[in-house]
């Protein structure tokens, strides 16, 4: 570290506060930030030296990964001059023999400074001024300590960013989840293993590309204000637009643009959205979350479930390198093939009970002794169908699981199935317990596009929040003319939670959505 120093020592040159850096006499600003007294005045240190704590640039030869490695082959590599930056953590001082730990985003590296290795002003500047949670650039060699540890032995740093934030103390860390959400990037910095979530979670989203556009698949992207929502039964966010002078709605699906594509004339397209659902928050939900959808021509739902079962399997194979994940106390098996059974088939085997043998007055009794919310809204077997499906089987399905052959109640995007009346052909596959994808035959009949539109819209009147609104501009697509399509649409964050073996959304969404704190 080149510098200029006048004779007066380095202790002796900290400010408490000066015109750059106001401490605790600006009680207003210090109640809305964390920053550190002591920090603030090593600061002030720094900057009289004439120093710069922010400088613009630091040129590097390697990463700290790729500085490990090379001690895979000591010998060769002994002495080896590297520069390398990072955050550094756990400093130690032992009189003339400073340690530390150096960690960037591929690693931690022990690094040592030696008083008489660099100049004394640079060792007395770092021993005084330099603290846990700073960013620096160091050259030095590569060596071994006597217990045989990877270090490198400093003969130059530089201070690239002084934090002013202490960071969580050493042997507890960061462990308060609230904290842990709402600042992301602490939780981020001090656990690394968290970090490690998200490493996987955008190889996930790569892969994912990777696996369709081999396939020919072609992403698109499509508006996530829309004038009319739909896509999904689900409430809105709604803002206002000024210029325009109209409401707008953030997407809830893009399901009827990208269908809207395929009519255009592309036979396969998909698209990595972000989603937006006024909806309750709890362990599987963000009101603000990423997916996958992806259309076919010419395919129906079997032919998406058989994409939905080679993607995924795959990508955890490649990801994880097993076909197993843990969640809990459950191992689940990903290896295909996957099971497949009817909803009503499924309610026969998880819950013993033939929907069909029952009247509407008893299904709702069973609804009632199982305390099922909602049994006042079902009117119909499809609609109790659905109903005890949720209540009484989603919870049992662990090991990956196609349900298929929906109502057509709770389906006004899905095409009528082929051969069983007041069914459409759709499927959803759950996995501990969850939904994960959900995937149709397309309804591709403008008139009876309308008519589903219109029921669903009378619900909606009469007080259903979730129900789907008339989207005459798709209707009016669909009278161009959309060939047989089979539809998929899969959440991006619960498979990332399935592959890290995790229970909570939050714990996969950088920066989950969190109360205001007042």
């Amino acid at each position: 570290m080149s510098i200029e120093l006048n004779n007066t020592e380095i202790s002796d040159k900290i400010p408490q506060s000066d015109n750059n850096v106001t401490l605790s006499e600006n009680n207003n600003l210090l109640d809305a930030r964390v920053f550190d007294e002591s920090k603030l005045a090593k600061l002030n240190g720094i900057r009289s030296q004439g120093l710069n704590p922010y400088p613009h640039k630091f040129e590097k030869n390697g990463d700290i990964c790729e500085i490990l490695k090379k001690f895979e082959d000591f010998e060769m590599n002994e002495g080896l001059t590297v520069r390398t930056a990072g955050r550094l953590y756990n400093i130690r001082k032992l009189g003339k023999m400073i340690f530390a730990d150096l960690g960037d985003q591929g690693g931690r590296i022990q690094i040592t400074l030696r008083k008489g290795d660099l100049p004394n002003e640079d060792f007395e500047i770092f021993k005084t001024l330099v603290d846990s949670g700073d960013i620096i650039g160091i050259q030095g060699e590569l060596f071994r300590t006597k217990r045989g540890e990877n270090s490198i032995s400093v003969s130059e740093f530089s201070l690239l960013s002084k934090s002013l934030c202490a960071l969580p103390e050493k042997f507890h860390g960061l462990k308060n989840i609230e904290t842990r959400y709402r600042k992301r990037y602490l939780d981020l910095i001090v656990n690394t293993e968290k970090r490690e979530i998200f490493i996987m979670r955008s190889k996930l989203i790569s892969e994912i590309r990777r696996y369709l556009t081999d396939r020919e698949f072609l992403e698109f992207e499509t508006p996530i204000l829309q004038n009319v929502y739909g896509g999904a039964n689900a409430r809105p966010f709604m803002t206002f637009h000024n210029s325009l002078g109209q409401n707008l709605f953030l997407r809830i699906a893009p399901e009827l643009y990208l269908k809207r594509l395929v009519v255009g004339g592309y036979e396969k397209v998909f698209e990595i959205s972000k989603n937006f659902r006024n909806e309750d928050i709890d362990t599987t939900h963000n009101p603000e979350f990423t997916m996958i959808e992806v259309y076919e021509a010419y395919r129906d739902y079997n032919d998406m479930m058989d994409l939905t079962e080679g993607m995924i399997s795959e990508l955890v194979f490649k990801l994880t390198g097993s076909y197993e994940v843990k969640m809990g106390e459950n191992i689940i098996n990903l290896r295909s093939p996957w099971k497949r059974i009817s909803m009503e088939d499924a309610l026969k085997e998880y819950a013993g009970l033939d929907i069909f043998s029952h009247s509407l007055d008893e299904l709702k009794q069973i609804a009632i002794e199982n305390r099922i919310d909602d049994y006042e809204k079902a009117k119909t077997y499809g609609e109790f169908l659905a109903l005890l499906f949720e209540g009484l089987v989603e919870d049992k399905l662990i090991n990956p699981t196609f349900i298929y052959d929906f109502p057509v109640e709770n389906s006004p995007l899905a095409k009528s199935h082929r051969s069983k009346e007041g069914f459409v052909e759709r499927f959803e596959l759950f996995l501990n317990g969850w939904e994960l994808a959900n995937g149709y035959s397309e309804l591709n009949d403008p008139l009876e596009q309308e008519k589903r539109f219109e029921e669903q819209d009378k619900k909606r009147k009469l007080g259903d929040l979730e129900a789907q609104t008339v989207d005459y501009d798709f209707i009016n697509a669909l009278g161009y003319g959309l060939p047989p399509t089979g539809g998929m649409g899969l959440g991006i964050d619960r498979l990332t939670m399935i592959l890290a073996g995790l229970e909570s959304i939050k714990e996969v969404i950088l920066f989950p959505q969190m109360k205001r704190e007042d």
